[in-house]
């Protein structure tokens, strides 16, 4: 029975990874999608406004 013990913790790991990944999947796109994209390109800007209103002497 040694060996079930050694193979428990994988099988339930791997268990667990694969309804992460499947979670991930499912949750992509939807009714959310146009929020998330929203969001993100908002950042971007941001950040691109950041940098380009950064220091005059190229310091950054």
């Amino acid at each position: 029975m040694d060996y079930v013990s050694a193979l428990l913790p994988p099988i339930v790991m791997a268990a667990f990874f694969i309804g992460l990944v499947v979670t991930i999947v499912k949750s992509q796109g939807g009714p959310n999608k146009a929020k998330e994209d929203a969001a993100v390109d908002a950042a971007i800007a941001r950040a691109k406004a950041t940098r380009q209103a950064g220091p005059a002497d190229g310091a950054a």
